[in-house]
């Protein structure tokens, strides 16, 4: 199979030889005039040396690397990567009676750049990246229906592609239809709103992060705040909390988090209550010595790196209204998804709202994502989510 082609500057060419997965446009010495959005192209090195094949698009990444020889990109390769996928979830256990949620590509982690495939019992929910995998999709959706359990593709792409690539995504059904949109995770039962929630409906990276805070939460009395669709929430009650209140801008999404706690729990459970307000107002009312379990798990505070500045003060803060906030002996759970922060400069920030604060705080856990959100480790900016749990004094 024959491809468009992209020449390398002289030098270019070392990144990609360590297996990174991005070209970006200022490498490019040469392209066919011909390269549309999404094609497939060839890339080789200054001297004519072929380095591999690639989805090419507009803008500061001109390439994404889908293999780094001559391996035809099609319906094989596709399955031949999501089998590959599937088996490494198999290995860590994640599809059993108690659970089916679970991320089964991981874009760049799963040498799939571009691409992003959650699992929720029946239902594959597809995002593309790029508009690559976007021109993908039908074989991917058909490639996903041959793995054990996936009878639906729902592709949801809509706020996930490039707007430049002008492509008007819809998000629907590929494959299938609903079936039904309860998921299982760690045995808690949770409703996945895939058609009109944040990403692909719930966000499975947290899961094991959630599992200790279940251990944490016996007596106490916890905040979860942008509790989104509850996950926190959920295992904080079944870990014996006293009380539970959870915390969103969204109105939709604190309905949603009644709903997953009535889902779990007794209706008349009255240890749960839900409000519907912003973070910092919050906060800023909140009584002193109210809460002894804090979760801060706000949405992305930095999603270029234009904006780092401006999330760093708002990292510091939002951890300093906590922590000001928390009686002796209280524990803090506080995350950071931004891709442009990285785990240095989180750490630093909630080193200054502790400073700042006057607390003497220790670090218990130092979190991440969980193994099925891998990081592919050519491609270290696949590490996003960080995580710190602290005790505070």
């Amino acid at each position: 199979m024959t491809y468009k082609t992209v020449t390398l500057k002289r030098g270019k060419e070392e990144s990609l030889e360590r297996f990174h997965p991005w070209v970006f446009s200022g490498a490019i010495a040469a392209a066919d005039d011909t390269i549309e959005e999404g094609d497939l192209v060839t890339v080789y090195a200054h001297d004519g040396t072929l380095i591999g094949n690639g989805h090419s698009q507009i803008g500061s990444i001109a390439v994404r690397m889908l293999t780094f020889d001559d391996t035809a990109i099609d319906e094989a390769f596709y399955e031949r990567r999501l089998n590959d996928a599937y088996r490494m979830r198999m290995t860590l256990g994640l599809q059993r009676e108690d659970n089916n949620a679970f991320r089964l590509v991981h874009g760049e982690g799963d040498f799939l750049p571009g691409l992003v495939v959650d699992i929720y019992g029946p239902t594959a929910v597809m995002q593309a990246h790029s508009p690559g995998m976007h021109f993908a999709r039908d074989i991917i959706a058909k490639a996903l229906t041959r793995l054990p359990g996936v009878n639906n593709v729902y592709y949801k792409s809509e706020t996930t592609l490039p707007y430049k690539a002008h492509l008007d995504p819809m998000n629907d059904y590929i494959i299938g239809g609903m079936e039904t949109d309860e998921a299982l995770e760690n045995g808690l039962r949770f409703h996945v709103d895939w058609l009109k929630g944040q990403k692909t409906g719930f966000f499975v990276d947290q899961r094991e992060n959630r599992s200790l805070l279940e251990h944490y939460s016996k007596g106490r009395k916890v905040l979860n705040m942008f509790c989104y669709t509850g996950g926190f929430s959920v295992y904080a009650l079944r870990g014996g909390a006293q009380l539970v209140h959870s915390v969103d801008s969204s109105a939709k999404a604190v309905r949603l988090t009644d709903d997953n706690v009535a889902l779990n729990f007794a209706p008349e459970d009255q240890r749960h209550q839900s409000f519907a307000e912003d973070a910092f107002k919050f906060l800023d009312k909140m009584e002193k010595d109210t809460y002894d379990l804090i979760i801060l798990d706000p949405p992305a505070f930095a999603k270029h790196k234009s904006a780092l500045r401006n999330a760093l003060v708002g990292y510091r803060r939002l951890n300093a209204k906590a922590l000001e906030k928390m009686p002796h002996g209280s524990i803090l759970f506080t995350f950071s998804c931004s891709q442009a922060v990285n785990k240095e400069q989180f750490r630093l920030a909630v080193f200054s709202a502790a400073a700042q604060t006057r607390r003497k705080v220790r670090i218990l856990h130092q979190l991440t994502q969980p193994a099925d959100h891998p990081i592919n480790i050519y491609h270290p900016e696949g590490e996003y989510l960080k995580g710190l749990v602290l005790y505070v004094e």
